[in-house]
């Protein structure tokens, strides 16, 4: 509103990373129960007098199937944790992670796979009786071959957690010549510098996200009908305190600078006190607009 131009993107540089970071890769799979009928596919598409192909009918399986629905539900969530815990590092899903947070990250992810068998387990135990409740709801769209064994069926879910070092730049345990290798570790310098640059990005983001959320939710005068503010609302912002000292990966005086800025802002502040104390709200989310303006552009 004032003008304020935001402050410039870091300079990047690659530092060693292999003792403060590391690579780590997250997969789930989890049998979807469901199934394209193709003889219901075509009658649906001739009744209609449509082209091949335009149409298609997908079934469910397993009718209403809570076991599995939990499943699917709770690998959901793992991954959202996945994706809030991490940074982003490459296109094939690998994220970045940092020592500091390993251990607390390697705890929870250790529960969630203890967590996901058990309710892989259930769903297994309950597998024939809701295949007959299907039987009944599918009516002629129920076929026997459209179910797997219960072997067959425990391969189609997974959960696997990997942990790879972060290679350092000058790390290349090849032959090759002199100048063949310093191309390469110029081309993974320039590499590790873009990931780099995401994953700062990112924090930076969700720095914008949850503090936004959370002036928006302080955006009302006295004698207003106050607006409702959630505690996980309140919650994210103080967290970003952590956030950006464990994933600050680069050194990024702008980063810590905006860290120590919010450190001060939501000290010893509760959101009961916000919410109740007027005064305290209106200054607090003037600090909060002073640091959103703080956020270097992401046009990087």
């Amino acid at each position: 509103e004032d003008g304020a131009t935001p402050a410039p993107a870091p300079n990047f540089s690659t530092p060693s990373l292999s003792s403060a970071a590391m690579l780590v890769e997250l997969s789930i799979s989890v049998w979807t129960g469901r199934k394209k009928d193709k003889r219901a596919t075509a009658d649906v598409t001739a009744t209609n007098h449509a082209k091949s192909g335009v149409a298609a009918v997908n079934k469910k399986l397993m009718a209403e199937c809570a076991e599995l629905d939990a499943i699917q539900k709770f690998a959901a969530n793992v991954r959202t944790f996945h994706y809030s815990a991490t940074l982003p590092w490459t296109d094939t899903g690998i994220r970045c992670n940092t020592t500091a947070r390993f251990f607390g990250y390697h705890e929870q992810i250790t529960a969630f796979e203890t967590e996901y068998w058990r309710l892989v387990d259930n769903f297994l135990s309950a597998y024939q009786w809701e295949k007959d409740k299907a039987q009944a709801s599918l009516g002629a769209m129920w076929y026997a071959d459209d179910y797997p064994t219960i072997e067959a069926l425990r391969s189609k879910f997974a959960f696997r957690i990997n942990y790879i070092p972060m290679p350092e730049v000058g790390d290349w345990r090849v032959d090759i010549g002199n100048e063949a290798q310093q191309q390469l570790k110029d081309q993974y310098e320039q590499y590790v510098g873009d990931r780099l640059k995401q994953a700062t990005a990112d924090v930076y983001r969700r720095c914008s996200e949850a503090i936004t959320r959370l002036i928006n939710s302080m955006d009302w005068a006295q004698g207003e009908k106050p607006k409702r503010m959630y505690e996980s609302t309140f919650d994210s912002v103080c967290e970003l305190v952590d956030i950006m000292q464990d994933f600050n990966l680069t050194g990024d005086t702008t980063m810590e600078a905006l860290r120590k800025q919010l450190a001060t802002v939501m000290d010893g502040v509760s959101l009961d006190a916000i919410k109740s104390d007027h005064a305290l709200r209106a200054e607090k989310k003037q600090q909060l607009e002073q640091a959103i303006k703080s956020l270097p552009s992401l046009d990087w």
